[in-house]
């Protein structure tokens, strides 16, 4: 058994057919964690699942917003009960496995890392061909990322960021929705913290299946990438 606690901050928006899947892979992982689940107005019956699982899981903090807010919103609610030594950022899909929590630990706790990020465009095994426009759209936001904050990531959209419980704690999260990312990211460059990337395995979600982050987030994200890069300088 590990000696260290990691924290679990799962935000949850209409996951349903999800939510249970991924909370018992959460739990199959043989860390020592608490999970922190924040259910952000679900209307499809993921609220009164989360209630259920929760009394299912004596690891589970379940924690409610009233009404939509958004992604970002749901992970500053979460970070702000964490108690973990470590915290993780776990999306209530089926696109990133919580097998990846192990090797996104290690640099942290060899002491060599403040944050890793979980990259999907780092390959060393097998992996599911994603669609092409999509990975070039993320690249092309990295990339852009990379330009304002003089860091050298692969994926900064990536749903797999992992810190040192202080180090989230002590960053004020102003965006409520995808916006996130690249804010983080913007204020961890300007932090100079040890930042690492190791490959993490991948399924990506359509619209179709499920995926909620459309091309208004995008627009979102180049803004927030702008605003929070310029105000590094």
């Amino acid at each position: 058994m590990t000696t260290y606690l990691l924290t679990v901050v799962i935000p949850i928006y209409n996951e349903r057919a999800t939510l249970a899947e991924v909370m018992e892979s959460v739990h199959a992982i043989e860390i020592k964690k608490e999970i922190i689940a924040v259910d952000d107005g679900s209307t499809d019956g993921s609220r009164e699942l989360l209630k259920a699982l929760a009394e299912k899981y004596p690891d589970v903090v379940a924690l409610y917003h009233e009404r939509n807010r958004g992604k970002g919103a749901a992970l500053r609610t979460g970070f702000r009960h964490a108690n973990g030594d470590f915290v993780i950022c776990q999306d209530a899909d089926l696109e990133c496995d919580p097998q990846n929590y192990p090797q996104l630990l290690k640099p942290l706790l060899d002491g060599r890392a403040d944050v890793v990020y979980g990259s999907r465009f780092i390959y060393t095994h097998e992996r599911r061909v994603a669609r092409f426009w999509h990975v070039l759209g993320n690249r092309v936001l990295t990339t852009l990322s990379n330009v304002f904050t003089n860091l050298n990531l692969t994926d900064m959209e990536t749903g797999y960021k992992v810190f040192r419980r202080e180090v989230i704690q002590s960053i004020e999260v102003e965006e409520d929705r995808f916006g996130f990312e690249p804010e983080v990211t913007a204020k961890i460059a300007t932090m100079g913290l040890r930042v690492y990337e190791v490959p993490i395995s991948y399924e990506g979600r359509t619209v179709a299946d499920g995926k909620k982050i459309g091309w208004r987030d995008a627009i979102r994200t180049v803004y927030c990438i702008i605003k929070y890069g310029l105000r590094r300088r």
